[in-house]
């Protein structure tokens, strides 16, 4: 006779409890996921794009600036305001170059965004589908099964012959002074 050896229907509750809130967290977290990787695409093309190819500009008039001032400088007689005004025309086109670079980094992540991102958005379709039809699926299973293990243990705890001793039927009963057959 096999039997359901349910030691703790509370700590199945509580389970079941755990894995709702587990799925809701899942949910929630893959759809901010999913909602980053469009907000980095959008932030790439739309903010840094036009952002660094501004600091270009800016950072060449200013370039551009110390150069002429530099050039002032030197038909002067001062020879101290000379090395300033060379200094800060290193510092602005050091400045120039870093806006560049950050300029062509940029672009090669516009290019590359999707060949890097997709499969790891592939991977996390895969989870999304999962959380979104399977979990459910799972947890409406867990209570159905709840629901049949409590009144499983209704019915044994009002049953006289819950006791463990098969139940017997007058009909199958064999006779008393017949021997029981092997």
């Amino acid at each position: 006779m096999n039997q359901a050896k349910v030691r703790s229907i509370d700590a199945l509750q509580h389970w079941r409890s755990s894995l709702v809130v587990y799925h809701s967290k899942a949910r929630r977290g893959l759809a901010q996921v999913t909602e980053e990787v469009k907000r980095m695409r959008h932030w790439l093309e739309s903010e840094q794009m036009p952002f660094w190819k501004a600091q270009i500009r800016r950072l060449t008039r200013k370039m551009e600036q110390a150069q002429q001032e530099l050039i002032s400088a030197r038909f002067s007689t001062l020879r101290a305001t000379l090395t300033v005004h060379e200094q800060a025309v290193r510092k602005a086109k050091a400045a120039v170059q870093y806006a560049e670079e950050k300029l062509a980094r940029t672009k090669i992540w516009c290019r590359d965004y999707d060949r890097v991102v997709e499969p790891l958005v592939r991977r996390l379709e895969g989870m999304q589908y999962f959380t979104e039809h399977e979990m459910p699926k799972a947890i409406t299973l867990m209570e159905q099964l709840l629901r049949g293990l409590e009144g499983y243990a209704a019915t044994t705890l009002t049953d006289p012959n819950a006791s463990g001793a098969p139940a017997t039927d007058a009909s199958t009963e064999a006779p008393s002074s017949v021997p029981p057959q092997p």
